[in-house]
């Protein structure tokens, strides 16, 4: 059954995609998606691809496309998508608005959907790829009834596409495209005065295509009609006429003064000045040029076309002047108006400007008279300087058109290049005319003249042509182009320029003429190939091509361009719906550029990655029609050598590509069959042996060896795997291109299915070998593989027996080359090579012993049998992912069995734990295991950021889409087997990944076996299957709101893998051996060596191996067979990568606990029994810092307990938090209160207790930290001194907390240290910052006023409803001890938070301190610091107060200060962490800089202005919880809310997925510019942001952006 394919667009705000290709397939799906940039917008997308297979095509009508959602979220639109199904063959236009109407775009593109091309009675299809083309001159097959014997040919010859020239009435010239009558099939194809038919033709071409199996395509000409055809003397509106067009009036006097002047110099009329008829030298034309510049040109006068008559303008000025008319015109100044019919003198001024602008008062002027006439004078002065530009002007252009005719000239008569005419006649001017003048007309240059003007004028057209390097977009004849003035037009003297204008009713007959030739056209052929395309008008192709499609839909249309820009060639393939673009081999200039064209017009490289069904759509190269010689250009023979004809079209047939060939190229005709002049005739092809003129076969020319080389071109396209459907036949679709020297050129087609490889070496002769009987040396060619066969091996011989002679009848080849010939060798049978085959039977060597000019050889080769058995079992390997994998027969290959061997089988008991293994893991904490693993590191790459196989994947993906073979990943695997090793042995060392190890060790083991180019592309597989199975693994373990969320959900949530696990050198604390269950988890504690112990090792029911011992003992095993005793193994937090990961650095009470609820608790599963891992985590990270409680404090840095440092104020707050959370989101959650703590500490003083020693429930240890801070804490750090800080100073070690209980506030800390997070200090010598924190923010933080009322509050209310015993402390007021109730000190903060905290937005009397306020609408950051000034900073940290604690402040207040900090702080990922207005403030920081600055020495700025991510979860948390209370009074303000909310996150999103650690950064630099000195993975970043995220989809009434419904059809114009 064939798999549909879908393509991924990604929608992004203002993109104009217009210039760039996406080709597509009938039955393939288009699915859009949603940019970052779009996901806060409310997008509506449309496009005219019609909804079915009923729906005819109409252009401008547009269907608007629904939006679906994969997830079940109700928050974002991260995961919408649109898709269509693509029925219909062309080019398709969508955009989209994102202002809610249906024609305001936004953004918009094309895609392009092939046809589906197909021959016989039973419609077998014909892929591009397999196309074969023959172009046939239409003239040169004589009367129709031989039309079938000349065209048999290329049957006989296997072509499978003729392309036909144009088959109407020619004109004059005889041109093959100078068509005289498009209506009128060509006289000359009539049999003995019996007129043929159109209809004669499409008989013909049915039959070609049902009985030959052969298309056939024509041409269609628009741009110009023959210089006779009748009908355009009755309709002279349809060409550039000098009435329609007088613009060109100018143009054509001078063409005419030209032409003339040539009439002389054929006349001899100028043989006096040296310029004879004959021209022999170049001192010729510089006489004409002389003579055209001095004599000629001025005579005529042309500037008086141009400029304006000066004595009348002053006269009608002056007139003016003294009648003293009113003027009412607001002009500032003048310019020439040019007279619309180009008369000579006849160029005007705005006379009324004039007026305004020169009639004005002259100072100093005695009379009336006197001022009138300076008033002229400075008119005329300036009208003169006016003139004189428009005659430099004019000077430039005829300095220009001089030169182009004098060039033309040298072409055609001295240019061994050009024709070389021998002498300047009537029939061969100096250069041809640009204007068609019926001979009634052509008289005297005066006469000409004259009939510019009148009636005659609408009979003198323009020519054809085209301009090189020129805008093709333009039209060169309208109206501002100076093209034929200039004679930059290569022109075609026997065409008429035909004059569309710009819609049909602008020119109705014109329209209809051609749309009745198009229609009869796409009747009787399968493609057609639109001539001169670049210069053909956009919206007159686009039209007659829509007018082609509906007769036929499936048509095939081909253009050759010449716009020298791969863009450009875009915008006309998607506004035309081009398949296929004709490209040359001919253009190459060496064999290595021809090499260069084969590796660039198809294919993928060989041993490409294998793409999943479901992909993103990138754009792609023009489909190439790839020719070895097109119908317009040179013969081979004249441009290289006839040795060179073979080899450059067998290097043609190798490419991935339609192919095309002219007739004659199979019989060697040496000259170019030239589609003005030749009038002879093809011959005839005949089946016997020996024919006689007028007839051909095999044995003429190369024609013999093109047959082969067709068939060979079609298998390759077409492919021999059948898998059931035309569609997915795997063809040879990946291309390798070797240059063996600087002739010789190696190609391979390899099938990424059967695996085989169809390898071609040919021997190119661009210029005529000196000897050609001789074979130089040639490195020998390696082919992966055994060659099974050689197809063919070729030479092209000449001798001297016969020589050519140009037949006058029929079109003739040259007889003295023949070719010698062996087809379907064994390799021990060639003439031309021999072959050896490696030590290893891995890969054959070719030697070229007898390899002369025009040598061609193909082989096949195939995989040893070695390979081939393990490629096989890959790909049954690969079947356990879900791949739908072939075998070599094309037969299906999927896995669904699901025994223990099974892929999915084994991931379904792996634990969280175990995923963080597998997946994640960086360096130090891969190092810390001691197992001798690090990451990976790749020569010339790096290292992989992961141990884990996000590591690899995250690199692969960045290369497959591309297919970068190159990558130094791809080389490293291609060299060697340690990656795979690597991946496979690092799992099996871990007893919870040993059974996933052993799946990798033996899936690699099979991988080892596959030829080397091929490993990238199945290791790719194998990892990128794996992971996301492995992923889908993981969430499948967390909640619903992970598991049904959003992509961006999921990539967040994934950090709770990824940061999460079991680091040796970093344990938690022990908990207590008496604490209910569930207990924590154990690992193994390596001891002794126990592998000579009897017994058998088998899996218990966890996956990990037992010894079975013959007394029945169990005795737990490491992977490497030491015992083990166990020890608890609780999971810790990670606060970042790499510089956070393992021993002291990993576990931070802050970070941990801030990141505690987005990573742990909001991806714990609360559903599912038994799915419940993540909020045991949590439970036992609470409990194990619970233990390390000291002085009232939860450590800083925990460094396993021992080891912690208690030098933070706000750690115990962040914990009580993550308390409150925990019981409010795990099932249960209050128990915690009960659990029992083991106390690292009981007491400040003694030493470290074993687990168990002492144990206190939860609930005391939460009283015990709030009664220490209300009577108070000071303490001096122990061991205080370099030994544990090198940079702090000694006052800095004393650490103190407390309540202030006048406010209720909690404060602490000191000038000398910092408490909070932010806590840099300072350490430079040369700056003198050393022991100066950077931020000490010591008083009372707001984040901790707010923390602490947090606490407070939900306490009060758990001892209320008899979860908590206490509600209550005590303290020492004026010496006597005093009970404070919670809510007594939760309302003592809350009466006095805003009126300390709070800056009004106006001064008010009695502020503290107004002169210190530089910002207003604000909360302060701190309370009574010391450093008084900061207290009014504005930092990001009061929204962390208005979301633990929202109580505390008035909503407008907080809407306000969240303003301030939206408008002042917000950046692009982070929050600035200090006011751009701040003196202090540094947006950069940068730990290496030392110097005298102490604002950035040695990185003193940390806190100090650099974007820090984690505070904008805080931020847009408090802008939702406000937003919703303010939403009564202020209505719409949820919804710009949640639409600023879901804008902000964008960037976000779009950082988590491209970042090489998929997360969110520590922080970033200005702007969110990245800083490589922060962490790029952080912990709270993430589950910051997750936590809006989170508030998102629970609000209540969601605010969602509605996704548009489908409509009825919405008729507009294209965009």
């Amino acid at each position: 059954m064939a798999t549909c394919q879908v393509r991924v667009l990604t929608l992004n705000k203002d993109d104009n995609l217009e210039r760039t290709l996406f080709r597509l397939e009938k039955g393939w799906h288009l699915r859009f998606i949603l940019g970052p940039s779009l996901h806060a917008s409310n997008v509506r997308l449309f496009c005219n691809h019609p909804r079915d297979k009923t729906e005819p095509f109409e252009r401008a009508t547009y269907y608007e496309l629904e939006w679906k959602s994969s997830t079940g979220s109700k928050s974002d639109s991260h995961d919408d998508f649109s898709e269509i199904s693509i029925v219909t063959a062309g080019s398709f236009n969508y955009f989209f608005t994102i202002d809610g109407s249906g024609h305001n775009a936004n953004g918009h593109g094309y895609f392009l959907v092939d046809p589906t091309l197909s021959v016989g009675t039973g419609d077998e299809q014909l892929t591009m790829d397999c196309l074969q083309c023959q172009s046939v001159l239409a003239k040169c097959l004589g009367p129709f009834h031989e039309w079938e014997g000349r065209l048999y040919v290329a049957k006989a010859t296997e072509y499978n596409l003729i392309h036909l020239t144009p088959i109407q009435a020619l004109g004059t010239s005889n041109s093959s495209y100078s068509i005289k009558d498009q209506l009128q099939l060509n006289p000359m194809f009539a049999n003995h005065g019996r007129q043929s038919t159109f209809e004669d033709v499409e008989r013909l071409m049915r039959k070609m295509n049902q009985e030959w199996k052969v298309l056939c395509m024509t041409d269609l000409v628009y741009n110009h009609s023959a210089d006779n055809s009748p009908w355009l003397m009755e309709h002279p509106e349809c060409g550039y006429n000098l009435e329609n067009s007088p613009h060109l009036k100018p143009a054509f006097l001078l063409d005419r003064i030209l032409s003339h002047f040539s009439m002389e110099v054929v006349e001899g009329k100028w043989t006096h000045r040296g310029i004879p008829p004959v021209i022999k030298d170049e001192g010729t034309l510089t006489r004409i040029k002389e003579v055209l510049h001095h004599e000629i040109l001025p005579s005529h006068k042309m500037h008086e076309f141009f400029v304006v008559n000066v004595e009348d303008i002053v006269r009608r000025f002056r007139h003016g002047i003294e009648e003293n008319r009113c003027i009412s015109t607001n002009a500032r100044s003048i310019s020439i108006i040019q007279d619309p019919q180009f008369q000579r003198h006849q160029c005007r001024i705005d006379m009324d400007a004039a007026l305004k602008i020169y009639n004005i008062d002259r100072p100093g002027m005695s009379s009336r008279t006197e001022r009138i006439q300076a008033c002229c004078q400075s008119l005329r002065c300036d009208v003169e300087a006016m003139n004189s530009e428009r005659v430099n002007a004019l000077l430039d252009h005829l300095n220009t058109a001089v030169n182009n005719f004098i060039a033309n000239a040298r072409y055609r008569f001295l240019n061994p290049a050009g024709p070389k005419h021998e002498k300047v006649s009537k029939k061969h001017p100096l250069m041809h005319d640009y204007f068609i003048v019926p001979e009634k007309y052509q008289r005297s240059l005066a006469a000409e003249e004259g009939f510019m003007y009148g009636d005659s004028a609408k009979y003198i057209f323009a020519c054809n042509g085209w301009v090189m390097n020129d805008d093709p977009l333009k039209n060169f004849a309208e109206p501002g182009s100076n093209v034929y003035l200039r004679r930059e037009l290569v022109g075609w003297g026997d065409s008429a320029k035909l004059r569309y204008g710009n819609k049909p009713e602008d020119c109705p007959y014109l329209w209809d003429r051609m749309k009745t030739y198009t229609e009869m056209t796409a009747r009787m052929f399968h493609g057609v190939r639109l001539d001169n395309c670049h210069s053909t008008p956009l919206h007159v192709a686009e039209y007659m091509l829509d007018v082609a499609r509906k007769i036929r839909p499936d048509l095939y249309v081909v253009a050759e361009l010449f716009t020298a820009h791969e863009g450009l060639d875009n915008l006309f393939i998607n506004k035309l719906g081009i398949n296929s673009l004709i490209r040359e081999a001919l253009s190459a200039k060496s064999s290595h550029d021809l090499g260069g064209l084969i590796h660039r017009y198809g294919g993928q490289p060989v041993g490409a990655f294998i793409q999943p069904r479901l992909k993103p759509l990138v754009p792609s190269m023009a489909h190439a029609l790839f020719y070895d010689q097109t119908h317009d250009n040179q013969s081979p023979v004249t441009l290289r050598s006839a040795f060179d004809m073979l080899p450059n079209s067998a290097l043609v047939a190798m490419a991935c590509c339609a192919t095309g060939s002219n007739r004659g190229y199979d019989q060697m005709v040496p000259h170019h069959i030239d589609v003005v002049l030749e009038d002879r005739k093809y011959m005839s092809w005949a089946d016997w042996d020996f024919p006689d003129r007028p007839y051909i076969n095999q044995t003429f020319g190369i024609t013999r060896a093109k047959t082969l080389l067709n068939k060979l071109h079609f298998m390759l396209g077409a492919g021999d795997v059948d898998t059931g459907s035309a569609s997915e036949r795997h063809n040879f679709s990946q291309v390798y291109v070797d240059q063996i020297d600087g002739d010789t050129v190696s190609v391979t087609r390899h099938n990424p299915v059967t695996h085989q490889s169809i390898v071609l070496v040919a021997r190119t002769a661009f210029h005529q070998p000196k000897d050609p009987t001789t074979t130089p040396h040639i490195r020998p060619v390696i082919i992966q593989g055994v060659i099974e066969s050689i197809l063919f091996e070729i030479q092209t011989c000449h001798t001297e027996a016969y020589a050519y002679s140009k037949d006058p009848d029929f079109i003739n080849g040259m007889p003295d080359y023949y070719l010698k010939m062996q087809e379907n060798i064994p390799p021990s049978l060639s003439k031309l090579v021999s072959v050896e085959t490696s030590p290893d039977g891995k890969f054959s060597i070719v030697n070229l012993n007898t390899f002369t000019p025009g040598s061609v050889i193909a082989f096949k080769s195939v995989l040893p049998a070695k390979a081939h058995k393990a490629i096989l079992e890959l790909r049954r390997g690969l079947g356990q992912f879900g791949y739908m994998m072939r075998s070599y027969s094309g037969r299906t290959m999927f896995d669904e069995t699901f025994d223990t061997s099974n892929f999915r089988a084994i991931v379904s008991n792996l634990t969280l734990a175990d995923l963080n293994t597998v997946l994640f893991r960086c360096h130090s904490e891969e190092e810390a295991d001691g197992k001798g693993f690090g990451v990976y590191n790749v020569p010339g790459y790096g290292d992989i950021k992961f141990c884990g196989l996000l590591g690899v994947s995250t690199v692969l993906g960045s290369i497959r889409a591309h297919n970068d073979l190159g990558h130094a990943l791809c080389n490293n695997l291609r060299e060697g087997d340690w990656l795979p090793s690597y991946i496979a042995k690092r799992l099996l060392v871990h007893p919870g990944t040993y059974h996933l190890g052993k799946w990798f060790e033996n899936i690699f083991h099979h991988l080892a076996d596959v030829p080397r180019y091929l490993i990238p592309s199945y290791f790719d597989a194998i990892i990128t299957g794996a992971y996301v199975i492995l992923r889908s693994h993981a969430f499948s373990l967390m909640s619903d709101f992970v598991a049904d969320g959003s992509t961006f959900v999921q990539a967040l949530a994934i950090g709770s893998v990824m940061f999460c696990g079991h680091v040796k050198n970093s344990r938690l604390p022990q908990l207590s051996p008496n604490l209910a269950q569930p207990k924590p988890p154990t690992a193994g504690k390596e001891t002794k060596d126990c592998s000579k112990k009897t017994g058998r090792v088998t899996p218990d029911e966890s996956g990990r191996q037992v010894v079975s011992t013959k007394t029945g003992d169990t005795t737990k095993l490491s992977a490497d067979g030491q015992t083990e005793s166990q020890e608890q193994s609780c999971l810790s937090l990670a606060a970042g990568f790499p510089h956070f990961a393992s021993s002291y650095m990993r576990n931070w009470g802050r970070d941990t606990f801030i990141a505690l609820r987005g990573l742990l608790l909001l991806t714990g599963d609360t559903t599912r029994p038994g799915k419940l891992k993540k909020f045991l985590f949590s439970r036992f990270i609470i409990l194990a810092y619970g233990g390390c409680l000291r002085h009232g404090l939860i450590p800083n840095l925990l460094n396993e307990g021992p080891g912690a440092r208690y030098n933070c104020r706000d750690a115990v707050w962040w914990w009580l938090q993550a308390v409150q959370d925990y019981c409010k989101m795990a099932p249960g959650g209050l128990s915690i209160l009960q659990d029992l703590v083991s106390r690292l500490y009981p007491q400040d003083d003694s030493p470290a207790q074993a687990p168990g020693v002492c144990d206190q429930p939860l609930h005391q240890v939460i009283q015990e930290a709030l009664q220490c801070h209300a009577r108070g804490i000071k303490f001096v750090e122990r061991n205080a001194g370099k030994q544990i800080d090198e940079q702090m100073t000694e006052p800095g070690f004393t650490v103190e907390a407390g309540v202030k209980w006048d406010l209720g506030f909690v404060y602490g800390g000191n000038e000398h240290n910092c408490g909070t997070w932010m806590d840099k200090m300072g350490s430079s010598h040369i700056a003198e910052n050393k022991g100066k924190p950077s931020t000490p923010r010591d008083g009372s933080a707001v984040e901790l006023i707010g923390l602490s009322a947090s606490a407070l509050l939900w306490l009060d209310g758990l001892h209320k409803s008899g979860h908590y015993p206490y509600n209550s402390v005590t303290s020492y007021f004026n010496g006597n001890e005093e009970e404070i109730t919670f809510k007594e000190w939760h309302d003592m903060i809350r009466y006095n938070f805003e009126p300390c905290f709070w800056v009004n937005t106006d001064p008010v009397p009695d502020e503290v301190a107004p002169e210190l306020i530089t910002r207003r609408g604000i909360y302060k950051d701190c309370y009574y610091a010391t450093q008084f000034w900061t207290n009014t900073q504005l930092r990001p940290n009061y929204p962390i107060a208005m979301v633990v604690a929202p109580e505390l402040f008035t909503p407008e207040r907080a809407w306000t200060a969240l303003n301030s900090v939206q408008h002042v702080l917000l950046g692009p990922l982070g929050m600035k962490t200090l006011d751009p207005h701040d003196w202090s403030y540094v947006p950069y920081y940068d730990n290496t800089v030392d110097g005298t600055d102490a604002k950035i020495a040695k990185g003193f700025s940390y806190h100090q202005g650099p974007e820090w991510v984690w505070p904008i979860g805080y931020f847009l948390r408090a802008k939702l919880m406000f937003a919703k209370r303010l939403e009564s009074s202020r209505p719409g303000i949820l919804k710009e809310t949640v639409l600023f909310i879901r804008t902000t996150l964008t960037r976000h999103y779009e950082e988590v997925m491209r970042s090489d650690w998929r997360s969110l950064p520590e922080l970033t630099n200005h702007g969110g510019e990245p800083n490589h000195f922060g962490c790029p993975a952080q912990a709270w970043s993430v589950s910051c942001v997750l936590d809006v995220l989170y508030d998102l989809e629970k609000l209540e009434t969601p605010v969602t952006l509605q996704p548009s419904k489908s409509t009825d059809n919405l008729t507009i114009a294209p965009v």
